[in-house]
């Protein structure tokens, strides 16, 4: 088969998993020559939908990297819950870029609307328990909403 035997397609066929709402301590900037990092704690937060339900444990966090072009590079990694107590290391890369203005936004309280932002991430997870084991064995892309001190995800899992 060569490539242009594959299929175009203009719309990813998806399976809605989870909705996730992280609570985080306000971010510790740290000036670095590759750019300013953006160090986001977790407090805690909530995990609700069809196939995964539960909460993020504390600890956990998004060492972002913002870099000369506005860009930011996720590098999160957080340890959920099940509401059956099965336990689950979850780890997304991504993008962000927000309005110019976004920063100052978010430190006045406001919420950065999913229509003006590109916040894009694709978690992966690891488990060794039996009962999610599929979580491993899919690819997922998550969509964010910024809130200050406060990021909601809705994961969905390409089929």
């Amino acid at each position: 088969m060569t490539v242009d035997q594959l299929p175009m397609v203009d719309a990813l066929p998806v399976e809605h998993l989870f909705d996730m709402g992280v609570n985080l301590q306000p971010a510790q900037a740290i000036p670095t020559p590759l750019g300013t990092r953006l160090t986001f704690v977790t407090t805690g937060g909530v995990i609700d939908g069809p196939r995964l339900r539960g909460e993020i444990l504390p600890g956990g966090g998004d060492w972002l990297l913002v870099g000369s072009d506005g860009v930011g590079r996720v590098d999160v990694r957080a340890t959920l819950r099940t509401h059956d107590g099965a336990l689950i290391h979850y780890r997304a890369g991504g993008v962000i870029k927000i309005p110019p203005n976004g920063m100052d936004r978010l430190a006045a309280g406001e919420v950065l609307g999913f229509d003006e932002t590109y916040v894009r991430t694709t978690p992966s997870f690891e488990t060794a328990d039996a009962r999610y084991a599929w979580l491993g064995e899919v690819v997922a892309v998550g969509y964010n909403v910024l809130s200050p001190n406060h990021i909601d995800y809705r994961v969905y899992r390409v089929q």
